[in-house]
C-alpha cells in the first residue's frame, strides 16, 4: 500500500494536528523546513529545520525530545530564548495543559499526520552531547563517570563562563544587581568562611571542592589549612595549579577521591567542614551516608556549612534535559527534608539562609560571559555544546526566578554533649 502524499503545507498541517494537544491555536510562530508558517505573527518564532525534530518528539514527547532537537539544531528559537520559553510556559499554565489529556481521536489524527510527513520509523541517534552513564545508580564508578561528563570539559571552557578570579561554580552573594560577578562570588566565599568561624591554623574539609574556589579563599584570606576532595581529575589539576600560583600550596591539598572515602581514619579530624552544591549529586538513597561523612569528619562542636539547591517533592530530579545533558542522576528535595536528613546524621541546625534570588543574578552573570565569549567557546567545544549550555543557563535562570528551584545555606554543628 502506498503512503499518503506528503503535505505541501507542513506548518499549517502541524498547527491543525497540534490544536488538541496545545489547547487551541499555536502559541508560537511556527516556521517549518519547507518554508511554510503558521501561528500568530507577533508570537515568538520556533523553527523546525528538519523532520528529525518531530521524530525526536514522537519518540520522546515533552522536554527531552524538544531538548534533543534544540541542541542538534533541528529545532531553533532565533529570538530571545528566555522570552520564548517564558511565553510558552505561561500559555501552558493558562490553558491547564499539564492536566489535560488529548482525546484518542486526536492521537489517531497525530499518527495519520506523522505518516503523511513520513516521520515514522527508527528514532534518530541521541545527540553526541547527551550523557551515557551506565552501572549501578550512584555506585562510585557511575558517579565518577557522571561528574566527568559535566566537569571534565576543560578548565579553559569554564573560565570563559565563570568569573576568572574565583572560578566559583555555585550561587554568589549579591549586594545589588549591578555588583560584578567576581565580587559577588568573593562575598559568598567570605560569608561561608565567617559562618564557619575560620581562624588561622584551623583545619577545614571542602567536600566537592570544584575548581577550588572555597579551598583557596579559606587558605589565602583566613589562614586555614584545607583539604578539598573531588572526583574530577580536571578540577584537581586546576585547583592544585591555582594553589601554587597563589602561594598557598602549603595550606591547600586537593585529593582525587569519592566523598565516601573522605572520612579520616581516626575520625573527627577537621575543625570545620563545607560542601557547596555537591549534595544534589549524591542521590536520595546515599544522602544519609553523605550526611554522616560531614558529621564524622568534624570535631564535636565544629561547624558544618552545606549550600544546596532544593526543589518540590513532586519534581526531585533536575528534569529530563538536565539529567540527560548536564548532571545525570541529580536529586533534589524540599529544604526541610534535607535538614531532616542532616539532623538525622547527628548535626544540629544553627541557621538557614535562602539565596534563591541571588542565583538569578549569578546565572545572569554567567550568561553574559557566555555570550561575550561565544566565539571562543564555540571554537573550543563546538556548536552543539554551545546550544546545550545556552539552554541550561537560560532554563536554570528561569527555574530560580519563577520559584521552581531554590538554594539555601544551612549552618550546622556537630553536637558536643552537655
Amino acid at each position: 500500500m502506498s503512503r499518503p502524499a506528503r503535505s505541501a503545507t507542513v506548518a499549517t498541517d502541524l498547527a491543525d494536528t497540534l490544536r488538541p494537544f496545545v489547547g487551541g491555536d499555536l502559541p508560537v510562530r511556527l516556521v517549518a523546513w519547507d518554508g511554510t508558517t503558521a501561528g500568530p505573527v507577533d508570537a515568538p518564532v520556533v523553527e523546525l529545520r528538519s523532520p528529525d525534530a518531530l521524530r525526536r518528539l514522537l519518540w520522546h514527547p515533552g522536554e527531552l525530545g524538544a531538548a534533543q532537537a534544540y541542541v542538534t539544531g533541528e529545532l531553533d528559537v532565533p529570538g530571545d530564548l528566555d522570552a520564548a520559553l517564558t511565553h510558552a510556559f505561561a500559555v501552558a499554565a493558562d490553558r491547564g495543559l499539564p492536566r489535560r489529556r488529548p482525546p484518542l481521536r486526536a492521537v489517531a489524527g497525530a499518527l495519520r499526520s506523522a505518516m503523511g510527513l513520513d516521520l515514522l520509523g527508527r528514532p534518530p541517534a541521541p545527540p553526541a552531547t547527551q550523557a551515557r552513564v551506565r552501572g549501578r545508580l550512584h555506585s562510585k564508578d557511575r558517579d565518577r563517570r557522571a561528574i566527568s561528563h559535566h566537569y571534565d570539559t576543560t578548565a579553559e571552557f569554564y573560565a570563559l563562563i565563570l568569573d576568572e578570579r574565583t572560578m566559583a561554580y555555585s550561587c554568589g552573594y549579591h549586594s545589588s544587581p549591578e555588583q560584578p560577578l567576581a565580587d559577588a562570588q568573593e562575598a559568598k566565599l567570605d560569608l561561608v568562611c565567617r559562618k564557619l568561624g575560620l581562624e588561622p591554623g584551623m583545619r577545614v574539609l571542602d567536600v566537592g571542592c570544584g575548581w577550588g574556589s572555597l579551598s583557596l579563599h579559606a587558605a589565602e584570606h583566613f589562614g586555614a589549612h584545607v583539604v578539598g576532595v573531588t572526583i574530577s581529575a580536571e578540577q584537581r589539576r586546576f585547583a592544585q595549579a591555582a594553589a601554587r600560583r597563589r602561594g598557598v600550596a602549603d595550606r591547600v591539598e586537593i585529593r582525587l577521591c569519592d566523598y565516601r572515602d573522605a572520612v579520616p581514619l581516626q575520625g573527627a579530624e577537621y575543625d570545620a567542614v563545607a560542601s557547596l552544591e555537591m549534595g544534589e549529586h549524591v542521590g536520595e538513597r546515599n544522602y544519609p551516608a553523605y550526611a554522616r561523612v560531614l558529621r564524622d569528619s568534624v570535631r564535636p562542636g565544629g561547624r558544618v556549612l552545606v549550600q544546596q539547591m532544593s526543589r518540590g517533592a513532586s519534581h526531585p530530579g533536575g528534569g529530563p534535559f538536565i539529567e540527560s545533558f548536564i548532571a545525570p542522576d541529580m536529586h533534589m528535595r524540599p529544604v526541610g527534608a534535607t535538614i531532616g536528613l542532616l539532623e538525622g546524621a547527628g548535626l544540629e541546625l544553627r541557621g538557614v539562609e535562602a539565596l534563591r534570588e541571588h542565583y538569578v543574578l549569578t546565572v545572569a552573570g554567567w550568561l553574559r560571559r557566555f555570550e561575550e565569549n561565544l566565539d571562543a567557546i564555540t571554537a573550543l567545544v563546538g556548536e552543539e555544546l554551545v546550544r546545550v549550555w545556552r539552554l541550561y543557563l537560560v532554563g536554570g535562570s528561569m527555574a530560580f526566578r519563577d520559584g521552581r528551584m531554590g538554594v539555601d545555606q544551612l549552618l550546622l554543628t556537630r553536637r558536643a554533649g552537655r
